[in-house]
């Protein structure tokens, strides 16, 4: 029931959402970081940036996303001043979408987790003569595990699952930028619902699996003594 097709847009699903989920832990930690902790007074306008993937209809970030991706857009003259070529319809298009889709997903867990734990390990690392770099690294990532995996897990998830946005940026391109959720609406418009089941449920418990995951180590952490 699952073609070559299929499998291919299968790798091509896992390594945009590996990809981006990487590109947004390294990201989203000091802008977390910086969110959890800072006091200024354009933060809710940050704030508001960031979670509007979690509002707005895919194609519309899509339709954005593409215009700044295009050959007039900045990424996409930013891109072509740098010899990379075009952005649009390609695979580097889609993780740089994909980036934006899933921003909030990685970094409003990493923002909560930042703030319970709060500035008083650093302080307490300060006063035993550790750099700033060691104090975060050393103190504050452990400690932010839960929130780091959760983080990782939804970003990966979430990319997984996007069908608007990768629609506009990408297309439908098999071999390039032909992801699962696309293959889907592909096998659904020629009536092939064997194949659209196949695929559909294998998403759906591979998404169910994951959050069990998340659900289940925190609960663990939870129940573990202090």
């Amino acid at each position: 029931m699952i073609s070559a097709n299929d499998l291919q847009a299968l790798w091509i699903t896992l390594q945009l959402a590996t990809l981006t989920t990487l590109i947004l832990l390294l990201l989203g930690t000091p802008l977390a970081w910086w969110l959890a902790h800072s006091r200024r007074r354009f933060k809710p306008v940050i704030e508001a940036v960031i979670a509007l993937p979690l509002v707005l209809p895919p194609t519309v970030l899509g339709f954005y996303l593409l215009l700044a991706l295009g050959p007039r857009g900045i990424f996409g003259q930013t891109a072509d001043a740098l010899g990379l070529g075009s952005l649009a319809f390609t695979f580097s298009g889609l993780v740089i979408g994909s980036v934006f889709y899933s921003l909030p997903f990685v970094v409003q867990p990493l923002q909560n987790t930042f703030a319970a734990i709060g500035r008083r390990p650093l302080e307490v690392a300060a006063t035993l003569r550790a750099s700033p770099l060691d104090r975060f690294v050393s103190v504050i990532i452990p400690l932010a595990r839960p929130g780091f995996i959760t983080a990782a897990i939804l970003g990966f998830a979430h990319t997984v699952g996007e069908f608007g946005v990768v629609l506009m940026i990408g297309g439908n391109i098999p071999g390039e930028t032909q992801v699962l959720s696309i293959a889907i609406y592909d096998h659904v418009e020629a009536v092939d619902y064997a194949s659209a089941h196949w695929l559909a449920g294998g998403l759906l418990l591979a998404s169910f699996v994951l959050l069990l995951l998340v659900y289940r180590y925190n609960r663990r952490l939870q129940v573990l003594p202090a």
